[in-house]
Protein backbone atom coordinates (compact mmCIF):
# COMPACT_ATOMS: atom_id res chain seq x y z
CA UNK A 1 0.00 0.00 0.00
CA UNK A 2 1.47 3.13 -1.22
CA UNK A 3 1.62 6.35 1.76
CA UNK A 4 0.39 9.56 0.46
CA UNK A 5 2.88 11.55 2.29
CA UNK A 6 5.52 10.21 -0.05
CA UNK A 7 4.08 11.84 -3.14
CA UNK A 8 6.04 14.59 -4.52
CA UNK A 9 3.09 16.98 -3.93
CA UNK A 10 3.99 16.39 -0.20
CA UNK A 11 7.64 16.40 -0.48
CA UNK A 12 7.61 19.65 2.06
CA UNK A 13 5.82 17.59 4.58
CA UNK A 14 7.65 16.14 7.31
CA UNK A 15 6.36 13.01 8.74
CA UNK A 16 7.52 12.47 12.78
CA UNK A 17 8.84 8.68 13.77
CA UNK A 18 5.96 6.91 15.99
CA UNK A 19 6.37 6.75 19.39
CA UNK A 20 8.68 4.09 20.88
CA UNK A 21 7.80 1.06 22.34
CA UNK A 22 8.15 0.80 25.97
CA UNK A 23 8.87 -2.62 27.78
CA UNK A 24 6.04 -4.50 28.84
CA UNK A 25 7.60 -4.96 32.60
CA UNK A 26 7.15 -1.84 35.18
CA UNK A 27 10.89 -1.53 35.83
CA UNK A 28 10.58 -0.48 39.33
CA UNK A 29 9.16 -4.04 39.76
CA UNK A 30 13.04 -5.66 40.99
CA UNK A 31 12.74 -2.54 43.33
CA UNK A 32 9.27 -2.75 44.58
CA UNK A 33 9.73 -6.69 45.54
CA UNK A 34 13.38 -5.78 47.64
CA UNK A 35 11.33 -3.06 49.42
CA UNK A 36 8.42 -5.45 50.31
CA UNK A 37 11.11 -8.00 51.32
CA UNK A 38 11.94 -6.51 54.41
CA UNK A 39 10.11 -8.02 57.33
CA UNK A 40 9.47 -6.17 59.99
CA UNK A 41 10.16 -7.04 63.62
CA UNK A 42 7.78 -7.66 66.93
CA UNK A 43 8.41 -4.46 68.01
CA UNK A 44 8.25 -2.84 65.17
CA UNK A 45 5.23 -4.09 64.25
CA UNK A 46 3.74 -3.31 67.85
CA UNK A 47 4.83 0.44 67.78
CA UNK A 48 3.33 1.30 64.32
CA UNK A 49 0.37 -0.63 65.44
CA UNK A 50 -0.21 1.65 68.80
CA UNK A 51 0.66 4.31 66.62
CA UNK A 52 -2.08 3.70 65.20
CA UNK A 53 0.21 3.27 61.43
CA UNK A 54 -2.73 2.02 58.77
CA UNK A 55 0.53 0.57 56.80
CA UNK A 56 1.73 -1.21 59.61
CA UNK A 57 -1.68 -2.41 60.50
CA UNK A 58 -2.28 -4.18 57.04
CA UNK A 59 0.90 -5.69 57.26
CA UNK A 60 0.45 -6.76 60.42
CA UNK A 61 -3.30 -8.39 59.13
CA UNK A 62 -1.47 -10.00 56.20
CA UNK A 63 0.67 -11.44 58.49
CA UNK A 64 -1.72 -13.08 60.96
CA UNK A 65 -3.16 -14.52 57.06
CA UNK A 66 -0.20 -16.15 56.01
CA UNK A 67 -0.03 -19.32 56.23
CA UNK A 68 3.47 -19.77 56.06
CA UNK A 69 4.85 -21.46 59.22
CA UNK A 70 7.71 -18.67 59.60
CA UNK A 71 4.96 -16.28 60.24
CA UNK A 72 2.92 -18.01 62.95
CA UNK A 73 5.30 -17.94 65.41
CA UNK A 74 5.81 -13.80 64.39
CA UNK A 75 2.17 -13.71 63.96
CA UNK A 76 1.23 -14.97 67.51
CA UNK A 77 3.69 -12.64 69.15
CA UNK A 78 2.45 -9.86 67.47
CA UNK A 79 -0.84 -10.76 68.78
CA UNK A 80 -0.42 -11.63 72.04
CA UNK A 81 1.92 -8.58 72.48
CA UNK A 82 -1.61 -6.41 71.34
CA UNK A 83 -3.74 -8.05 73.71
CA UNK A 84 -3.56 -5.98 76.86
CA UNK A 85 -4.63 -3.14 74.41
CA UNK A 86 -7.77 -5.14 72.53
CA UNK A 87 -11.14 -5.26 73.92
CA UNK A 88 -12.29 -1.93 73.95
CA UNK A 89 -14.13 -1.61 71.05
CA UNK A 90 -17.45 -2.07 69.70
CA UNK A 91 -17.83 -5.34 67.56
CA UNK A 92 -20.79 -5.25 65.72
CA UNK A 93 -22.13 -8.77 63.38
CA UNK A 94 -23.71 -7.61 60.17
CA UNK A 95 -25.16 -10.82 57.90
CA UNK A 96 -28.05 -11.00 55.53
CA UNK A 97 -29.36 -12.40 52.36
CA UNK A 98 -27.51 -11.64 48.76
CA UNK A 99 -28.72 -8.61 47.51
CA UNK A 100 -30.02 -7.24 50.88
CA UNK A 101 -27.48 -4.36 50.79
CA UNK A 102 -24.94 -5.26 52.92
CA UNK A 103 -22.22 -3.14 51.59
CA UNK A 104 -24.17 0.00 51.44
CA UNK A 105 -25.90 -0.08 54.93
CA UNK A 106 -22.56 -0.67 56.39
CA UNK A 107 -21.17 2.37 54.37
CA UNK A 108 -24.42 4.62 55.79
CA UNK A 109 -24.13 3.04 59.18
CA UNK A 110 -20.14 4.38 59.30
CA UNK A 111 -20.45 7.21 58.17
CA UNK A 112 -23.13 7.72 60.35
CA UNK A 113 -21.29 6.74 63.34
CA UNK A 114 -18.05 8.82 62.50
CA UNK A 115 -19.88 12.12 61.91
CA UNK A 116 -21.74 11.73 65.17
CA UNK A 117 -19.51 9.48 67.89
CA UNK A 118 -16.19 10.10 65.98
CA UNK A 119 -13.59 8.07 66.62
CA UNK A 120 -12.14 5.15 64.12
CA UNK A 121 -14.11 1.90 62.06
CA UNK A 122 -12.71 -0.71 60.92
CA UNK A 123 -14.60 -3.14 58.60
CA UNK A 124 -13.58 -6.79 58.80
CA UNK A 125 -14.77 -9.71 56.76
CA UNK A 126 -15.17 -13.51 57.16
CA UNK A 127 -15.91 -15.29 53.67
CA UNK A 128 -15.42 -19.13 53.75
CA UNK A 129 -15.51 -19.50 49.85
CA UNK A 130 -12.48 -16.87 49.46
CA UNK A 131 -9.89 -19.64 48.69
CA UNK A 132 -12.63 -21.01 45.46
CA UNK A 133 -13.77 -17.52 44.46
CA UNK A 134 -11.01 -14.85 46.20
CA UNK A 135 -13.97 -13.62 47.73
CA UNK A 136 -16.37 -10.71 47.04
CA UNK A 137 -15.73 -8.00 49.42
CA UNK A 138 -13.71 -6.34 46.95
CA UNK A 139 -16.64 -5.72 45.00
CA UNK A 140 -18.18 -4.37 48.38
CA UNK A 141 -15.65 -2.45 49.16
CA UNK A 142 -16.40 0.07 45.72
CA UNK A 143 -20.30 -0.15 47.08
CA UNK A 144 -18.50 1.35 50.59
CA UNK A 145 -17.57 4.71 48.90
CA UNK A 146 -17.73 7.31 51.28
CA UNK A 147 -16.26 4.62 54.15
CA UNK A 148 -13.33 4.03 51.31
CA UNK A 149 -12.55 7.32 51.45
CA UNK A 150 -12.72 8.41 55.37
CA UNK A 151 -9.30 8.41 56.97
CA UNK A 152 -10.85 7.12 60.28
CA UNK A 153 -12.19 3.97 57.99
CA UNK A 154 -9.76 0.84 57.64
CA UNK A 155 -12.01 -1.52 55.08
CA UNK A 156 -9.86 -5.12 55.28
CA UNK A 157 -10.70 -7.65 52.67
CA UNK A 158 -10.94 -11.27 53.72
CA UNK A 159 -8.28 -13.82 53.82
CA UNK A 160 -8.07 -16.59 51.40
CA UNK A 161 -7.66 -19.33 54.27
CA UNK A 162 -10.09 -21.96 52.97
CA UNK A 163 -11.74 -23.07 55.56
CA UNK A 164 -14.11 -21.35 57.60
CA UNK A 165 -12.24 -22.15 61.06
CA UNK A 166 -9.24 -20.53 59.49
CA UNK A 167 -10.81 -17.58 58.35
CA UNK A 168 -13.08 -16.85 61.46
CA UNK A 169 -9.92 -17.24 63.78
CA UNK A 170 -8.13 -14.66 61.34
CA UNK A 171 -10.62 -12.36 61.52
CA UNK A 172 -10.78 -12.74 64.98
CA UNK A 173 -6.95 -11.52 65.85
CA UNK A 174 -7.55 -8.96 62.92
CA UNK A 175 -10.33 -7.26 65.36
CA UNK A 176 -7.41 -7.83 68.35
CA UNK A 177 -4.86 -5.97 65.99
CA UNK A 178 -7.68 -3.24 64.77
CA UNK A 179 -8.39 -2.16 68.85
CA UNK A 180 -5.02 -2.02 69.50
CA UNK A 181 -4.42 0.50 66.46
CA UNK A 182 -6.91 2.45 67.84
CA UNK A 183 -10.51 1.39 65.80
CA UNK A 184 -13.46 1.51 68.55
CA UNK A 185 -16.03 0.38 65.98
CA UNK A 186 -15.63 -2.33 64.13
CA UNK A 187 -18.25 -4.04 61.62
CA UNK A 188 -17.70 -8.15 60.86
CA UNK A 189 -19.35 -8.98 57.90
CA UNK A 190 -20.50 -12.05 56.69
CA UNK A 191 -19.99 -12.46 52.74
CA UNK A 192 -19.74 -15.99 53.08
CA UNK A 193 -22.81 -18.38 53.49
CA UNK A 194 -23.74 -21.80 55.61
CA UNK A 195 -22.24 -21.47 58.91
CA UNK A 196 -20.12 -17.95 58.51
CA UNK A 197 -22.87 -16.57 60.65
CA UNK A 198 -22.23 -18.53 63.68
CA UNK A 199 -18.51 -17.36 63.48
CA UNK A 200 -19.24 -13.84 63.36
CA UNK A 201 -21.63 -14.50 66.07
CA UNK A 202 -19.33 -15.67 68.19
CA UNK A 203 -16.77 -12.75 67.95
CA UNK A 204 -19.32 -9.72 68.03
CA UNK A 205 -21.47 -7.87 70.71
CA UNK A 206 -24.10 -7.30 68.53
CA UNK A 207 -25.62 -9.14 65.60
CA UNK A 208 -27.54 -7.43 63.28
CA UNK A 209 -29.34 -9.68 60.70
CA UNK A 210 -30.51 -6.97 57.24
CA UNK A 211 -33.65 -8.36 55.36
CA UNK A 212 -35.61 -6.92 52.54
CA UNK A 213 -39.14 -7.04 51.58
CA UNK A 214 -40.97 -7.74 48.54
CA UNK A 215 -39.26 -11.21 47.54
CA UNK A 216 -42.35 -13.17 48.23
CA UNK A 217 -42.64 -14.95 51.77
CA UNK A 218 -40.61 -12.75 54.12
CA UNK A 219 -39.86 -16.29 56.32
CA UNK A 220 -38.54 -17.78 53.36
CA UNK A 221 -35.36 -18.96 52.54
CA UNK A 222 -34.16 -17.51 56.06
CA UNK A 223 -33.01 -20.29 58.72
CA UNK A 224 -34.11 -20.19 62.37
CA UNK A 225 -30.81 -19.96 63.93
CA UNK A 226 -30.35 -16.94 62.31
CA UNK A 227 -33.09 -15.54 63.83
CA UNK A 228 -32.49 -16.67 67.24
CA UNK A 229 -28.89 -15.71 66.46
CA UNK A 230 -29.82 -12.15 65.72
CA UNK A 231 -29.95 -9.36 68.29
CA UNK A 232 -31.68 -6.48 65.71
CA UNK A 233 -33.50 -7.27 62.35
CA UNK A 234 -34.01 -4.46 59.74
CA UNK A 235 -35.68 -4.42 57.19
CA UNK A 236 -33.39 -2.39 54.42
CA UNK A 237 -34.99 -0.41 50.99
CA UNK A 238 -37.54 1.21 52.96
CA UNK A 239 -37.77 3.95 50.73
CA UNK A 240 -40.18 4.90 47.72
CA UNK A 241 -43.03 2.54 46.61
CA UNK A 242 -41.09 -0.23 48.93
CA UNK A 243 -42.62 1.80 52.05
CA UNK A 244 -45.35 -0.47 52.68
CA UNK A 245 -43.88 -3.98 51.81
CA UNK A 246 -41.23 -2.89 54.01
CA UNK A 247 -43.87 -1.78 56.93
CA UNK A 248 -45.45 -5.29 56.20
CA UNK A 249 -42.39 -7.00 56.29
CA UNK A 250 -41.17 -5.39 60.14
CA UNK A 251 -44.78 -6.77 60.89
CA UNK A 252 -44.36 -10.22 59.79
CA UNK A 253 -40.50 -10.53 61.82
CA UNK A 254 -41.70 -9.17 65.01
CA UNK A 255 -45.12 -11.98 65.11
CA UNK A 256 -42.23 -14.83 64.47
CA UNK A 257 -39.72 -13.36 67.07
CA UNK A 258 -42.38 -13.85 69.24
CA UNK A 259 -42.67 -17.69 68.83
CA UNK A 260 -38.63 -17.87 70.04
CA UNK A 261 -37.61 -18.55 73.07
CA UNK A 262 -36.10 -15.29 74.63
CA UNK A 263 -32.57 -14.93 74.13
CA UNK A 264 -29.79 -15.85 76.41
CA UNK A 265 -29.44 -12.22 77.55
CA UNK A 266 -32.90 -11.31 77.71
CA UNK A 267 -33.57 -8.49 75.50
CA UNK A 268 -35.87 -9.55 72.57
CA UNK A 269 -35.15 -8.36 69.18
CA UNK A 270 -36.25 -4.90 67.69
CA UNK A 271 -37.24 -5.02 64.37
CA UNK A 272 -36.69 -1.74 62.04
CA UNK A 273 -37.29 -0.63 58.60
CA UNK A 274 -34.39 1.86 56.83
CA UNK A 275 -33.00 2.83 53.50
CA UNK A 276 -28.90 2.54 53.70
CA UNK A 277 -29.05 3.82 49.94
CA UNK A 278 -31.05 7.21 51.05
CA UNK A 279 -29.56 7.23 54.34
CA UNK A 280 -32.86 7.14 56.27
CA UNK A 281 -33.51 5.81 59.46
CA UNK A 282 -30.36 5.37 60.12
CA UNK A 283 -30.12 7.07 63.34
CA UNK A 284 -32.70 4.81 64.75
CA UNK A 285 -30.70 1.42 63.93
CA UNK A 286 -27.97 3.10 66.06
CA UNK A 287 -30.09 4.02 68.55
CA UNK A 288 -31.63 0.29 68.86
CA UNK A 289 -27.68 -1.09 68.34
CA UNK A 290 -26.68 1.49 71.77
CA UNK A 291 -29.96 0.40 73.70
CA UNK A 292 -29.48 -3.19 73.41
CA UNK A 293 -25.60 -2.82 74.42
CA UNK A 294 -26.64 -0.06 77.53
CA UNK A 295 -29.13 -2.97 78.63
CA UNK A 296 -26.60 -6.15 78.26
CA UNK A 297 -23.57 -4.05 80.35
CA UNK A 298 -26.25 -3.55 83.01
CA UNK A 299 -27.11 -6.89 83.01
CA UNK A 300 -23.71 -8.55 82.96
CA UNK A 301 -24.56 -10.06 80.22
CA UNK A 302 -21.90 -8.36 78.07
CA UNK A 303 -18.75 -9.65 79.84
CA UNK A 304 -20.51 -12.81 79.64
CA UNK A 305 -20.81 -12.84 76.15
CA UNK A 306 -17.10 -11.93 75.60
CA UNK A 307 -16.46 -14.76 78.16
CA UNK A 308 -18.36 -17.33 76.59
CA UNK A 309 -16.62 -16.32 72.96
CA UNK A 310 -13.06 -16.58 74.69
CA UNK A 311 -13.63 -20.31 75.45
CA UNK A 312 -15.21 -21.32 71.94
CA UNK A 313 -12.40 -20.01 70.48
CA UNK A 314 -9.97 -21.59 72.70
CA UNK A 315 -11.94 -25.21 72.21
CA UNK A 316 -12.22 -24.24 68.22
CA UNK A 317 -8.54 -23.67 68.29
CA UNK A 318 -7.63 -27.05 69.52
CA UNK A 319 -9.53 -28.71 66.83
CA UNK A 320 -8.25 -26.51 63.84
CA UNK A 321 -4.75 -27.60 65.31
CA UNK A 322 -5.70 -31.39 65.94
CA UNK A 323 -7.11 -31.63 62.17
CA UNK A 324 -4.12 -30.06 60.80
CA UNK A 325 -1.50 -31.87 62.42
CA UNK A 326 -3.25 -34.94 61.72
CA UNK A 327 -3.48 -34.02 58.17
CA UNK A 328 0.55 -32.78 57.81
CA UNK A 329 1.74 -36.05 59.54
CA UNK A 330 4.71 -37.96 58.05
CA UNK A 331 3.25 -40.13 55.69
CA UNK A 332 -0.63 -39.49 56.39
CA UNK A 333 -1.22 -38.70 52.48
CA UNK A 334 -0.06 -42.28 51.19
CA UNK A 335 -2.37 -43.54 54.05
CA UNK A 336 -5.61 -41.56 53.37
CA UNK A 337 -4.56 -43.00 49.66
CA UNK A 338 -4.33 -46.56 50.74
CA UNK A 339 -7.49 -46.80 53.41
CA UNK A 340 -9.42 -44.45 50.73
CA UNK A 341 -9.24 -47.37 47.75
CA UNK A 342 -10.00 -50.20 50.56
CA UNK A 343 -13.14 -48.38 51.64
CA UNK A 344 -14.15 -48.16 47.77
CA UNK A 345 -13.62 -51.51 47.50
CA UNK A 346 -15.46 -52.15 50.02
CA UNK A 347 -13.26 -54.27 52.12
CA UNK A 348 -13.24 -51.76 54.80
CA UNK A 349 -15.98 -49.45 56.21
CA UNK A 350 -15.97 -45.89 56.93
CA UNK A 351 -15.97 -45.74 60.72
CA UNK A 352 -13.31 -48.75 61.04
CA UNK A 353 -10.84 -46.91 58.44
CA UNK A 354 -11.03 -43.51 60.53
CA UNK A 355 -10.50 -45.43 63.63
CA UNK A 356 -7.13 -47.47 61.89
CA UNK A 357 -5.81 -44.10 60.25
CA UNK A 358 -6.27 -42.33 64.28
CA UNK A 359 -4.73 -45.19 66.15
CA UNK A 360 -1.64 -45.27 62.96
CA UNK A 361 -1.78 -41.13 63.89
CA UNK A 362 -1.71 -41.81 67.79
CA UNK A 363 1.65 -43.88 67.16
CA UNK A 364 3.52 -42.01 65.59
CA UNK A 365 2.96 -38.92 67.45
Amino acid sequence: MEHPENDNAYKGLKVNGGVEKLDSINPYLATMKRRRAAQLSADEYVDGILRGDVTVLSRAVTLVESTSPRHTQLAQEVVERCLPYSGKSLRIGITGVPGAGKSTSIDAFGIHVLKHKGGKLAVLAVDPSSERSKGSILGDKTRMEQLAQHPDAFIRPSASAGSLGGVARKTRETIILCEAAGYDTIFVETVGVGQSETAVYSMVDFFLLIQIAGAGDELQGIKRGIMEMADGIVINKADGNNIDEANRAAVHYRNALQLFPMPPGGIRPQVLTYSGFYALGIKEVWDMIYSHLAATKKNGFFDIRRQQQAKYWMYETVNEQLRSRFYNCEGMESLLAQYERLLLEGKITSFAAAAKLLDIYDRQK
